[in-house]
């Protein structure tokens, strides 16, 4: 039933993605003011903020699907965590070279060994070690249960990356965007940034089940149900 289901679902999330990158780009880049202090250099936010939120989210999300999976032997939930993986760390490069762009200017170095950077950077190796154990078993139920613990050990980290500014006394400014306190920036900002970040979740569900379709093809390439659809198409 979800194999169909996600055929159907990812030119819809795909389009959305597609439309909202252009709007919030337009919107970040071109409407939204200047920074008075950063000037135009703080643009860059657009695409670091968000990137930053969803490999932090992704995280969490592939450790639920991977725990449902481990927990009720669900197929189709380990399934799904193994499809995130790539994709969260993607975000999480991505969130590690545009901060570097942005520290460049701001700090004048590409890196330094701040909580925040050094708890990303974790998270980075997280995902690596996440695919790297499951490649490196060679039955899928066993790799998915290795990788689900490591998974779930990792959690530990996110708190860690969300909460380091606060924890610890570190470069990296502190959030922008709060759910207690009303955002310190212009609302045009704010609304690109907002844009992006639903681009980017658009993005990642149309993916992931490009991803999950992928998967289930190539472990149930001998299941019944398979011809069955391929005789439904005919």
């Amino acid at each position: 039933m979800f194999y169909p289901l996600a055929g159907k679902l990812i030119p819809w999330f795909a389009v959305a993605a597609a439309m909202l990158t252009i709007i919030g780009m337009y919107v970040g880049f071109f409407m939204a003011p200047t920074d008075a202090q950063q000037g135009e250099g703080y643009r860059i936010i657009f695409l670091h903020v968000p990137v930053s939120w969803m490999s932090m989210f992704i995280y969490l999300v592939m450790a639920f699907w991977a725990a449902i999976g481990l927990a009720f032997n669900n197929r189709l939930a380990a399934m799904m965590a193994s499809a995130l993986a790539p994709t969260g760390a993607m975000f999480t490069f991505l969130s590690l070279w545009t901060g570097a762009l942005w520290g460049k200017p701001m700090w004048g170095t590409w890196w330094v060994w701040d909580a925040r950077l050094t708890s990303e950077l974790i998270l980075l190796f997280l995902y690596i070690g996440f695919m790297a154990l499951q490649s490196a078993v060679d039955e899928p139920r066993r790799a998915d249960k290795a990788g689900a613990v490591l998974a779930l050990v990792g959690v530990v980290n996110i708190p860690i990356i969300y909460f380091s500014v606060q924890w610890w006394n570190t470069l990296h400014q502190g959030a922008s965007v709060s759910l207690t306190q009303a955002p310190s920036m212009a609302a045009l900002m704010l609304i690109g940034m907002l844009l992006m970040a639903l681009a980017s979740w658009m993005y990642t569900v149309a993916i992931v089940l490009m991803r999950v379709r992928c998967i289930i093809l190539e472990r149930e390439q001998h299941a019944g149900w398979l011809d069955e659809l391929k005789e439904v198409k005919q």
